[in-house]
């Protein structure tokens, strides 16, 4: 007995010790306090993590893309009333203000019950059983995929197809699906692709890799093109920013000229250029520097 003793103890330590080297249990979210989750993986198992600082963004800081601004707003408010809404998939140039959107989309409606969980597309393999976590919260699901885009030997979009519509259950109808892209089929489009079209009769049938992409991005029921900002564009979201940084004081000409300057420095003139200018500015100006 007293051997049997000595090695329920010694497997004792041996599990306390085991324990101390696995990560610890994580935490479920409080949706009441949490606005923003963001899905991480340990190397073991996957889980919910906090966002305890979101981005601050509201709509009105969103200039320029007047329309799509209206119509995700339109569709997420439909979300959030239990009207039928539709997944969205918001591509084009980049630094068009397509993530800001809905970043901006949740500091407007959280207040309604809209909570935002965002997802790598690394870990797009886990949806099903995030999207598992969710049908018994009372809150109002966006999963949001950022900078969405695979390579043609990619299978991982074939879990995000089943999610959007594909898969024999139903999607919980308190969740939606918002990716942001800068191709507007999320797959590369080759050349090849468009010679293996051929004519029947009158009728031109794709060759089955752009009937492929095609299938992948048709399932978003929203789609929003996104298009570059012209220079007056540009120099409006920059003066936005300014003002809303309190960096717009001096010749507002030579602002202009210094923004442009800025912007041609870079080769774009995004809005994300925009909003760095206007940081750059306030920075300077805090250290009583103008040029």
């Amino acid at each position: 007995m007293t051997n049997l003793d000595d090695i329920l103890t010694r497997f004792d330590a041996l599990l306390q010790r085991a324990e101390a080297l696995l990560p610890p249990v994580p935490q479920a979210i409080d949706w009441v306090q949490t606005r923003a989750a963001r899905w991480r993986h340990d190397g073991q198992r996957g889980h919910l993590e906090a966002v305890t600082h979101p981005h601050k963004l509201r709509l009105a800081d969103i200039r320029c893309v007047d329309e799509q601004k209206r119509e995700l707003d339109r569709n997420t408010r439909q979300f959030l009333a239990g009207a039928p809404a539709n997944n969205a998939l918001l591509w084009g140039s980049r630094g068009t203000g397509k993530s800001s959107l809905i970043k901006a989309l949740l500091n407007d409606h959280a207040r309604q019950g809209l909570r935002l969980i965002e997802v790598d597309r690394t870990d797009l393999a886990a949806l099903p059983d995030i999207v598992a976590q969710l049908p018994a919260q009372p809150w109002r699901f966006i999963i949001y995929c950022d900078d969405l885009s695979f390579e043609a030997d990619d299978t991982r979009y074939k879990t995000l197809k089943a999610m959007l519509d594909g898969s024999i259950a139903a999607a919980p109808e308190n969740v939606l699906i918002y990716a942001t892209s800068n191709r507007r089929h999320l797959l590369p489009e080759r050349m090849e692709d468009n010679q293996q079209a051929r004519l029947v009769g009158t009728e031109i049938h794709h060759s089955e890799g752009v009937e492929e992409r095609i299938s992948l991005s048709e399932r978003f029921g929203l789609w929003l093109s996104f298009y570059p900002f012209t220079q007056d564009e540009y120099l409006e979201i920059a003066f936005h920013w300014l003002k809303r940084l309190k960096a717009d004081s001096g010749d507002r000409e030579e602002i202009r000229a210094e923004a442009l300057r800025f912007a041609l420095a870079r080769g774009s003139r995004s809005g994300r250029i925009a909003w760095q200018f206007a940081r750059d500015r306030a920075g300077r100006l805090a250290l009583g520097e103008r040029g």
